[in-house]
């Protein structure tokens, strides 16, 4: 089974069942309501799940009690969801470990993924992250150790996509440069004042690597208020959160939310069905660019 789902992922990169979400559901910093607010996004439609198994800001085993109750209850299956996780450096984790601390990063990693697996009850992800390198000067030597890790737990079959996040241009240019496998997803906090992310967008269209972009409202309050978010809001009788977000998936982001409201999780969905022209989109892009 895990040597035919292994060519399934290599003649497509999204199996032909699951063409990917459009839109993403962060579960950081939701602790003890986790198991319910997986389920409830779930049930609300989304499709996407973003994790990480780092303890300090996720409860991943939550994760996977909402990702139990939704299957059980018959709201979705397995094959219907595409799930994200992250592997984290002991720098950005808190006492509480998946990993041994004394072991390589190669076991790490390992490690790190048989955690996740049993937190959220597969036998494999859809995409494995690293979280963010070990230095935010560049890639360096030991962020390649650990991709080179990553990328076995991949041949392995236990994902299918590689991921990395919070990364500059110049550690995916490091990246590239030292000739590590170009990542499937970066996943990155988007600031408006800094373009949206204008460089590293650049780059992944150039490489056809899928932008996941977070943050996209708690990072750019001043967005929000602005009065041409508003007035495109007041017409197409939407919030300015569904702008944002519209303007993101048309910009070719994949957008997370992280919302604890049921409403608000509706109204992010419903956000793919408002109408930006091109002139709208690109007057957003430049707001504070």
């Amino acid at each position: 089974m895990a040597e035919r789902r292994q060519e399934l992922w290599q003649n497509d990169a999204m199996p032909a069942h699951h063409p990917g979400p459009d839109f993403l559901y962060g579960t950081a910093w939701k602790e003890d309501r986790t198991q319910a607010l997986t389920e409830l996004a779930l049930r609300t439609g989304f499709r996407g799940i973003d994790t990480a198994n780092q303890r300090r800001h996720y409860f991943e085993e939550g994760v996977g009690r909402g990702l139990a109750a939704a299957y059980r209850a018959g709201v979705v299956t397995r094959a219907d969801l595409f799930l994200q996780t992250k592997f984290t450096y002991r720098p950005g984790q808190d006492h509480r470990l998946p990993y041994d601390p004394a072991a390589d990063p190669s076991t790490q990693v390992a490690q790190s993924m048989a955690s996740s697996l049993e937190h959220l009850g597969t036998d494999y992800v859809d995409s494995y992250v690293l979280h963010g390198p070990a230095s935010g000067h560049g890639w360096t030597a030991y962020d390649t150790e650990v991709w080179v890790a990553m990328v076995k737990e991949r041949n392995a079959s236990r994902t299918r996509l590689l991921g990395v996040s919070n990364v500059s241009l110049r550690h995916l240019e490091q990246m590239a440069a030292a000739g590590a496998e170009t990542p499937a997803f970066v996943q990155n906090r988007c600031f408006a004042r800094a373009g949206w992310d204008r460089d590293v967008r650049a780059f992944c269209m150039d490489r056809k690597i899928v932008y996941q972009g977070f943050s996209l409202l708690t990072a750019n309050p001043e967005v929000l208020r602005h009065p041409l978010v508003a007035g495109l809001a007041a017409r197409g009788k939407a919030t300015p959160a569904q702008v944002v977000f519209r303007f993101a998936q048309a910009v070719g982001m994949l957008p997370l939310t992280g919302t604890t409201d049921a409403q608000h999780m509706k109204q992010d969905l419903a956000s793919h069905d408002l109408a930006l022209s091109a002139d709208e989109v690109r007057a957003i892009e430049s707001l504070a660019g």
